[in-house]
């Protein structure tokens, strides 16, 4: 990551999730994107530099697992985390897989999102 700011990918069908992870992350020092469908987030992935994209997993038209696997296709450097309401779906030989970094339960905890975050934007994160 150089020495501009690490940016964060949010994709999530609920604007209101997306103006939630913004509001709790405006003090972080990220450059934040949003996209509320898959196909936008695909979008900026090939249009924008992005350090980490956290996807939600039930969106219409495209899973978040079948998202993150297009990133990885496209763009295997991005570092992938998924947040759901239903973690206990995720099977997880393709959290695995796909590198899926973390998990996040919705509601999410805030504290633990930034943590993973910061851990995950640092110069060399460990695996």
């Amino acid at each position: 990551m150089s020495g501009s700011p690490p940016t964060v990918l949010f994709v999530d069908d609920e604007a209101r999730i997306l103006s939630a992870l913004q509001r709790s992350l405006r003090r972080e020092g990220y450059r934040i994107l949003t996209a509320q469908t898959p196909a936008a987030a695909l979008h900026l992935i090939d249009e924008e530099p992005v350090d980490v994209i956290v996807s939600d997993q039930k969106m219409p038209g495209m899973s978040g697992l079948a998202l993150l696997a297009e990133v990885v296709r496209r763009r295997p450097s991005v570092r992938r985390l998924l947040i759901t309401g239903w973690p206990e779906e995720i099977p997880p030989e393709q959290v695995e897989a796909l590198g899926i970094r973390a998990v996040l339960p919705k509601p999410w905890d805030e504290r633990e999102l930034k943590a993973i975050l910061r851990k995950e934007t640092a110069t060399d994160p460990q695996p």
